[in-house]
């Protein structure tokens, strides 16, 4: 496991703004392999301690999104596991969408956040007030994002962001006291 490194004041400070998380799913909240069953049915594989992170946002009253460019069943039966409401699929053009969230959330673009990791990400994390790209983004994501993970997309990435989203906001500790009984 890569070594926990500061995250700088900057980052903090985008990160304490943040009232969304956005997401997109293929190489963010999977590893970006697309796997078919013989009867063509879509396979994905979600890690667990991403769907806590994304869960502990919804219970500190962090918005959570979805934007994918693709569509799933899979993608809507896990984020309704989640309860993650706002989940767009078959969306060609994510800025559009976010912003459209955005407009029914009464929200600014600086109260987002958007992970991706590749081109078709560019425009939203371009437009949100926090970019985070995973570590294993495409080098045109990587160099345009204000902050990386450590971890690979379907790897731990999106736990990263949840966590940094909680302690910036300064709810990281009464959020694990949840937790210690």
């Amino acid at each position: 496991m890569p070594e926990p490194t500061a995250i700088p004041d900057a980052i903090l400070e985008r990160a304490a703004r943040v009232k969304l998380a956005v997401f997109d799913v293929d190489g963010v909240l999977t590893d970006g392999t697309l796997w078919y069953a013989a009867d063509r049915r879509e396979l994905k594989a979600f890690h667990v301690h991403d769907g806590l992170g994304l869960k502990r946002l919804l219970a500190n009253g962090i918005e959570v999104a979805i934007i994918t460019s693709r569509m799933s069943s899979v993608v809507t039966e896990r984020m309704a596991e989640l309860g993650v409401a706002h989940v767009y699929q078959d969306q060609q053009d994510k800025r559009a969408c976010l912003l459209q969230l955005l407009e029914a959330l009464k929200l600014a673009a600086d109260e987002a956040a958007y992970t991706g990791d590749d081109l078709p990400d560019l425009a939203p994390m371009r437009m949100a007030g926090l970019a985070i790209a995973v570590a294993n983004a495409q080098p045109a994501v990587l160099e345009r994002a204000h902050w990386q993970t450590r971890h690979a997309g379907g790897h731990g990435a999106v736990r990263e962001v949840c966590d940094l989203l909680l302690e910036a906001q300064g709810k990281a500790a009464a959020d694990l006291a949840t937790f210690l009984g």
